[in-house]
């Protein structure tokens, strides 16, 4: 399962050390204006070694398309493209060989496979997670055509957490933090509490907001493909993520008085008092704000003494070495909204069959 999405698919190629990263796109529609400032924009944002609270290696990250555009448009034929790596220390992960790491897929990758690679994680690395914003990259540039916006934002970290809901921040002010979040005073404490938690060596985890403009009335379908189940698989693929809720969520403490949508006519358009539902009602989108949080866990590599055992069943200890993020949010935000792009075109598409694209 190598592959994502339904009409507009995603498969991804690559391991953390290996020589590169890269995908194919399929179900691109053709004629998408390919802005590669934009893109490349996408992945610097994605990148390690951006700030002091993220990891020090160092990866251009620059992406090579192989087919599928000409002339600065999507043809509607397979996009190919690939990032080479260029900073790996394979190395710091020569001790590791042998050692099942907690929390890590070391053990499960082995019992699955009968082999795994185990420098920087291999295939289970967050590296792989940069086709995805690629991938993402082109799915927006398509979303920009029919006016849909995806944006997410870090919204707690630790213990501290926005106080406001989405819809009371400025958006613009997202990229002006480091630790990419709207509200300046808490992005200072997140900051600073990273950096804490990094000088002991330790990570930290926490949820990231996302919200979704401009979505037409009706992409879900009934049952099994319902939109909130979609977004919801897309973000439980992205690595160490722990939890989805949309709308409301898990604030459960309030009765259904309190909390339906009351419909209104707003000179001919459906619209509703409030928006408990997150944009979703049924399994399909009511055309309001689409909004979801996204827990994530704290990164499992940490630089501290830990027992565990090896191949063998043994029992040893470790300390990882290397470049590791203290707190994956900062750069996790990018690839949230790319999951999220990729999955509102891909059911916008499944909405349009055997219809223009526009």
């Amino acid at each position: 399962m190598n592959t994502f999405g339904n009409i507009f698919r995603l498969t991804s190629y690559g391991e953390s050390h290996g020589a590169a990263i890269g995908g194919v796109l399929d179900g691109c529609p053709a004629g998408i204006v390919v802005d590669m400032d934009f893109i490349q924009n996408e992945l610097n944002r994605r990148r390690p070694g951006q700030s002091k609270i993220t990891t020090p290696r160092k990866e251009s990250d620059e992406v090579e398309f192989l087919s599928g555009i000409y002339d600065g448009k999507t043809t509607g034929t397979p996009i190919g493209f690939i990032i080479r790596n260029n900073n790996q220390h394979s190395s710091d992960y020569d001790n590791l060989k042998d050692i099942y790491r907690p929390s890590h897929a070391d053990y499960t990758y082995t019992q699955k496979y009968g082999i795994r690679d185990h420098r920087g994680g291999g295939r289970s690395s967050a590296r792989e997670t940069i086709a995805r914003c690629v991938g993402g990259a082109l799915a927006k540039l398509a979303l920009k055509q029919l006016n849909i916006e995806v944006t997410a934002y870090t919204s707690q970290v630790g213990h501290i957490k926005v106080e406001k809901a989405y819809n009371g921040y400025d958006f613009s002010l997202i990229e002006s933090t480091p630790v990419r979040c709207p509200d300046p005073e808490k992005a200072v404490e997140m900051i600073s509490l990273i950096e804490e938690v990094k000088s002991k060596g330790d990570t930290i985890g926490g949820v990231i907001t996302c919200v979704v403009t401009g979505t037409p009335v009706g992409l879900g379908e009934p049952v099994f493909g319902k939109l909130h189940a979609a977004l919801g698989s897309a973000m439980l693929g992205i690595n160490a993520v722990k939890g989805f809720e949309y709308g409301d969520g898990f604030d459960v403490n309030h009765r259904g008085s309190e909390v339906n949508d009351v419909f209104y006519n707003d000179n001919g358009q459906v619209k509703t008092h409030t928006n408990h539902s997150g944009g979703i009602q049924g399994g399909i989108s009511n055309g309001q704000d689409i909004y979801f949080r996204v827990a994530f866990k704290p990164v499992a590599t940490i630089l501290m003494h830990q027992e565990t055992i090896n191949k063998e069943g043994e029992h040893t200890d470790l300390k990882a070495r290397g470049r590791h993020d203290a707190c994956v949010l900062p750069r996790a935000v990018p690839i949230v909204e790319a999951m999220a792009a990729m999955t509102i075109l891909d059911y916008y598409l499944l909405s349009k069959v055997n219809k223009a694209f526009l």
